[in-house]
């Protein structure tokens, strides 16, 4: 009964949307109308407010890292239990049942479950190949799938837990469906990586 219980508080603390209930009460706006219309961090910086955005995002991780840290850490959950735990975040995000089950994309929730589960190791890995991503390609959703591809790598150097590796696969699955727009196009390179390319040609 505990393990469902607590199955069912990781969802609902990943479904709370923090993106939607802060920029209504501190700027009186929907943060909806922003950008690509889903409620994330992201967003909420593109309304111009740098805190709210800040706070947003650390709120957006937290909800996740806590609930999964506490499962993973404290109370010792491992095995199917573990996975629902580690996924139920994400679900709640996407699903949120505070937004008639239609959330955000789930990439800062994502993160925070890799911080619950492995500190630093797999969540830095997967912030520096997002920044590379982010730096290299016009498609936020292939920076995304890269930034995967890093949490990957530092997974099999460090902790090739067969737990582990079944969340980043359901996680991929998961981010893959709510980046699909992007994911159907081809990914691009920067203008300015292109210019770099051919300038050192001539």
């Amino acid at each position: 009964m505990v393990p469902v219980i607590f199955i069912l508080i990781a969802f609902l603390c990943g479904s709370l949307p923090f993106s939607v209930w802060l920029v209504k009460i501190s700027l009186g706006l929907d943060v909806r109308h922003f950008g690509d219309g889903n409620p994330g961090a992201a967003n909420v910086f593109r309304t111009g407010n740098k805190l709210v955005g800040f706070l947003t995002l650390m709120l957006e991780i937290s909800k996740a890292a806590a609930p999964v840290g506490l499962a993973y850490f404290n109370l010792g959950f491992r095995g199917v239990t573990m996975f629902l735990i580690a996924v139920a975040p994400i679900l709640g995000h996407v699903f949120s049942p505070f937004l008639g089950f239609r959330g955000g994309k789930g990439l800062s929730t994502a993160l925070g479950v890799w911080i619950g589960l492995t500190i630093w190791k797999a969540s830095l890995a997967g912030v520096i190949t997002a920044v590379i991503g982010i730096a290299l390609l016009t498609t936020p959703g292939w920076a995304v799938m890269l930034a995967l591809g890093g949490i990957l790598m530092a997974l099999l150097l460090w902790m090739p837990d067969p737990l582990l590796i079944l969340v980043l696969v359901s996680e991929t699955l998961i981010l893959a469906w709510t980046h699909r727009t992007d994911l159907s196009h081809r990914p691009t390179i920067r203008p300015w990586l292109v210019n770099c390319f051919f300038r050192g040609k001539d």
